[in-house]
């Protein structure tokens, strides 16, 4: 919703929608989106919780909406049920508006700046919170939870760090302990600080025993299975709006090209079965790249970005091209390691290479 009387987002219509329509089609790239997709929805219910959330959905409403199926849902539930001093103070946007937000956002999420990344948290977490409470909308909502994440990450990236404290004299005879060596991985600390303190989610105990099964079965070390928390909250049925689906967030081409049928049964929503067809990505990703960093970083930002980066930079690690990766990219390598290292006590060095199932 904008202020009446304010100034419309900025930005070119036509320009807007193409560049919305191109993502590519890699597992791991939910990222670019419309932001009208789940943000409009979201922002009515904010302001009209009590009736929306209990208005039954249209009979006639699709199982798999799309965008402007929801921009049109966002804009009745607005209608409808906005009260009066709301719709004095807020207009409903026009489509031309959010395409034009949703291209700031994207150029946010493959820039290389993690401020302008963490500029949106407040519109993401309004988001979330409307989807949590839309009927229907709840496995958009837990692949919104990990992209809010690394949005949150981002910013704490970017907060500037204190000057250290002198350290406090010693007393005689004691030797200074050694120097800590650096992570190997940028921003790895932060994110095994944050992660250490999140519990595990609930359906961790049926899931991963699964996973970590099919991972084996593929050859890969069974703890990179912990991937799916980053990508839907260990959610099988979890969908980003541009067609990710899936614990492992595939897009329907990546996931043919690793046998999983897409239609009639979605594969995607098979633990089991999505399980093995990301290990084999993962192992094929590992055979390109030569380790498990880069490999992530090509789930998330696709084989080409990071071949094209490496070559470059003339670099041999992901640590040597994080700075010129997209800001989602920087936050979801670390997040993913850091993930492993507490839920399956395997630091990032110590991940085997994959070999023959």
């Amino acid at each position: 919703m904008i202020p009446q009387g304010r100034s419309p987002l900025a930005g070119d219509s036509a320009r807007s929608q193409a560049s919305v329509a191109s993502h590519r089609p890699q597992a791991g790239s939910y990222v670019r989106i419309s932001v009208r997709v789940f943000t409009c929805p979201a922002l009515v219910l904010l302001v009209a919780l009590p009736l929306a959330a209990q208005t039954p959905a249209p009979k006639n409403a699709s199982a798999d909406p799309t965008a402007d199926e929801l921009f049109q849902l966002g804009k009745s539930l607005f209608d409808q049920f906005a009260p009066p001093e709301i719709k004095e103070e807020y207009e409903f946007p026009g489509k031309a508006q959010w395409d034009a937000f949703a291209v700031r956002l994207q150029r946010a999420l493959e820039s290389d700046d993690l401020s302008a990344l963490a500029a949106y948290e407040a519109e993401a977490r309004a988001a979330l919170s409307g989807l949590r409470l839309l009927p229907g909308y709840e496995d958009y909502a837990d692949w919104l939870e990990q992209r809010i994440d690394e949005i949150q990450g981002a910013k704490q990236a970017t907060v500037p760090l204190r000057p250290p404290l002198p350290p406090k004299p010693l007393p005689p005879g004691i030797k200074p302990p050694p120097p800590q060596p650096p992570s190997l991985l940028p921003h790895y600390d932060l994110w095994l600080a944050r992660v250490r303190a999140r519990p595990v989610p609930a359906s961790a105990a049926q899931l991963m025993p699964r996973l970590r099964a099919a991972f084996v079965a593929e050859g890969v070390p069974p703890e990179l299975a912990w991937l799916a928390e980053a990508e839907s909250s260990l959610n099988p049925s979890a969908r980003s709006p541009v067609g990710a689906k899936g614990l492992f967030q595939f897009m329907p081409d990546t996931a043919k090209a690793m046998g999983l049928g897409t239609f009639l049964p979605d594969e995607r929503t098979d633990p089991d079965k999505s399980a093995r067809a990301a290990a084999r990505y993962l192992k094929l990703l590992h055979g390109k790249f030569g380790s498990w960093p880069l490999a992530l970083a090509a789930y998330n930002a696709g084989e080409g970005r990071v071949r094209r980066t490496l070559a470059k930079y003339k670099a041999t690690s992901f640590t040597a091209i994080a700075v010129q990766l997209p800001a989602e990219t920087r936050m979801y390598v670390p997040k993913v390691c850091a993930l492993i290292a507490t839920r399956a006590g395997v630091a990032p060095d110590r991940i085997a290479p994959p070999r023959a199932p």
